[in-house]
């Protein structure tokens, strides 16, 4: 292959970016000098800028903060923090641990905020159609669980009855919405689905932090993809923390359950070569 005469020009269209340019002595983020950033916008505002391209308005910014404290955490018993832990203790820095563990921020474990926006955006686009918004959610749903089974990515949550990170999270849509920050429509979409539920089922089923979280992600205009990529910048300070913590104990190669406690063998019972040959009909 024949490389062109200006390599140079090549070189910099194939790696070119609207996001940051780098000069000797030089920082500039969208267009910002980096030293004007740096102790003037919060670090929730800088990530509006890099994946966004503008600053939030303060409003904004407060809703995306919210949704990012909230996530952090969730205890060692979720497969992420655990994973973080067991990696310390099989000799992995700081920086392994972590990558460890956000790898498993897939469609499972993680990727809830993320199928939950797809959810609220196709029944709001119902909705713009001219549907009303209890059929628009009752078809939304009823789509969701023809394709994907009867998991509603969003509400339910196997250890909180109630979760109480919902409320918070909602009161400050709500009050966002009513100031103009936001719309809300999608705060009412995910109320709509609760209702919905609690009367197929004939009980609530509350909605929990990867709903909450959604309704502010759909809010704010973020694509689904970056709800679950937003959701892996909060959950990465839990992981670490995990992490840190796990250096400071005497454990080596941690794993899933403590020694004292055994697993379930369900395999076949003890057999041998020589017998399963004779059986066959096989020289010893």
């Amino acid at each position: 292959m024949t490389v062109p005469a200006d390599a140079a020009t090549l070189a910099a269209d194939y790696w070119r970016t609207s996001i940051i340019d780098i000069h000797p002595g030089s920082i500039h983020v969208r267009g910002y000098p980096i030293q004007e950033l740096i102790g003037q916008i919060s670090f929730p505002k800088m990530i509006w800028l890099m994946v966004r391209g503008e600053l939030p308005d303060d409003g904004q910014a407060a809703l995306l903060e919210a949704a990012l404290v909230a996530s952090v955490d969730h205890g060692p018993h979720a497969p992420s923090i655990a994973i973080s832990k067991m990696a310390v203790s099989c000799g992995l820095p700081l920086n392994g641990a972590m990558a460890s563990a956000i790898n498993v921020l897939d469609d499972v474990h993680g990727g809830a905020g993320q199928q939950a926006v797809e959810l609220y955006q196709a029944i709001d686009r119902d909705i713009v159609a001219g549907t009303p918004l209890d059929a628009a959610v009752a078809r939304g749903v009823d789509a969701r669980i023809a394709l994907h089974g009867k998991y509603l990515p969003g509400f339910g949550h196997r250890f909180h009855p109630v979760d109480p990170r919902v409320a918070p999270l909602l009161a400050m849509t709500d009050a966002a919405a009513a100031r103009g920050v936001v719309p809300g429509r999608y705060a009412g979409i995910a109320r709509g689905i609760e209702a919905l539920l609690t009367r197929r089922k004939g009980r609530a089923i509350p909605m929990n932090i990867d709903g909450a979280t959604a309704v502010i992600y759909a809010e704010l205009g973020f694509a689904p993809e970056l709800a679950r990529g937003i959701f892996c910048l909060s959950r990465a300070v839990g992981i670490l923390s995990h992490a840190w913590e796990q250096t400071g104990r005497a454990e080596r190669n941690k794993g899933p359950m403590p020694r004292q406690m055994a697993y379930r063998y369900d395999g076949p019972a003890e057999r041998h070569l020589a017998a399963d040959a004779k059986d066959a009909g096989e020289p010893a």
